[in-house]
């Protein structure tokens, strides 16, 4: 089969943002025999693509198609509108001029990547499936980016209701964003959920990493409590690490220490919160195949996003690398991976931006260390039997060879 394969984002385990979902899907499927020919921007991508304003190259059997569009977690919204807008612009033509495929797959975020997929999908009579990522722009407005009476938000309303109804089948990454999408209207057996995915052989449990930990200053014995991921608006790890570690301190708990590793518009803003406290290290961002170290260095991980409810529907790449790494996750959003680690006994659920409670079940992990490590075992059990990403890459690929059948 023949998939024209939408994203902004793309990007390999070079990369330090770890948006490798396509990455991971597409080498799959052209291990198994199928051609697939990625759309996507310069921004994560080799030096070489970045040198003109369209690039074509392979990676890993992989056609790549790039338009040079920069981005960067700290761009202001205007500045990311911005790029959107010119990632569609460009993105337009090279799926329109890519030639003749069985089905075009479109990934959110951002909802403009739709438009160039259900061009290209129109122009050559293809069945187009989208898939969601986030729900957009419901997630813009709760998080203040968008206003809801205002014209973009209408816009955008508008886009996100012609791609589902334009879509043979619509793809969510959780079973709130499925449903989401069906009260937009979609009828439910055209909304598949497949969710993000666990690395099996990226992230596997392991001892801790010695040499890692004695560079920043850390000694054997110490319980590590590790966060890699985004800092940014969405994560709010500043509203709740800083009180966590200072409650610690307080207690006399200089045994517990916060490993971060990330980077985004709030890094500045945690920096300061945690100044003067010296059980919080920072080891800046990582690259995908790099973040392993930290995971199985850690005791415990951390999945940690703002008090806003729309935010509750997500499904964190960094939650599936923790429980495929064997270790216990706190979860702070109060919806499906709150679920996960509930129904698995796999971690613990603290409110968001409540940093004494985060304390309170971080001690408590710390004091019991048979209970811990039977959560992760049934960490990694959960990773193994659900999210296996070679078992969701099938099943994706069922369903897109279901809808070229149409």
């Amino acid at each position: 089969m023949r998939i024209l394969y939408v994203h902004q984002f793309f990007a390999t385990r070079e990369s330090s943002l770890g948006l490798i979902r396509s990455y991971e899907f597409a080498r799959r499927w052209v291990a198994d025999g199928h051609e697939v020919t990625i759309i996507t921007s310069s921004s994560r991508l080799p030096e070489e693509y970045d040198r003109k304003l369209f690039s074509e190259g392979e990676i890993d059997g992989i056609r790549v198609r790039s338009v040079r569009v920069h981005y960067s977690n700290y761009m202001g919204y205007g500045r990311r509108m911005w790029s959107f807008i010119m990632f569609t612009l460009g993105a337009t033509w090279l799926a329109s001029t890519a030639g003749k495929h069985d089905v075009v797959f479109a990934t959110s975020t951002p909802l403009t990547v739709g438009i160039p997929g259900w061009v290209a999908a129109t122009i050559r009579r293809t069945p187009f499936v989208f898939e969601v990522r986030d729900l957009w722009p419901e997630a813009a407005i709760q998080m203040g980016a968008l206003k809801r009476t205002g014209m973009l938000a209408r816009i955008a309303k508008s886009l996100e209701r012609f791609l589902y109804r334009q879509s043979t089948d619509v793809i969510a990454l959780s079973p709130g964003m499925a449903a989401g999408v069906v009260a937009e209207g979609v009828s439910p057996a055209n909304v598949h959920l497949v969710p993000n995915c666990s690395d099996l052989d990226l992230f596997h449990p392991g001892a801790k990493d010695e040499a890692f930990l004695g560079g920043l200053g850390i000694g054997p014995d110490a319980f590590i409590v590790g966060y890699a991921g985004a800092i940014g608006p969405s994560n709010a790890v500043e509203a709740i690490v800083p009180e966590a570690a200072r409650t610690l301190a307080e207690r006399g708990r200089s045994d517990i220490v916060f490993v971060i590793a990330g980077d985004g518009k709030s890094l500045p803003a945690l920096q300061d919160a945690v100044d003067g406290l010296t059980n919080v290290r920072f080891v800046g961002s990582l690259p995908k195949k790099d973040v392993p170290v930290l995971t199985r260095s850690a005791d415990v991980l951390m999945t940690l996003f703002a008090d806003v409810p729309i935010l509750a529907t997500n499904s964190p790449n960094k939650f599936f690398d923790g429980l495929a790494s064997g270790r216990p996750m706190i979860v702070n959003s109060p919806g499906w991976t709150k679920e996960l680690v509930e129904e698995s006994s796999c971690g613990a659920y603290v409110p968001a931006e409540d940093g004494v409670a985060l304390a309170d079940v971080i001690e408590r992990f710390a004091s019991d260390p048979e209970r811990l490590a039977q959560m992760g075992r049934n960490a990694r059990q959960l990773a193994q039997e659900r999210f296996d990403r070679t078992l969701q890459a099938q099943r994706l690929l069922d369903i897109l060879e279901q809808a070229a059948a149409r």
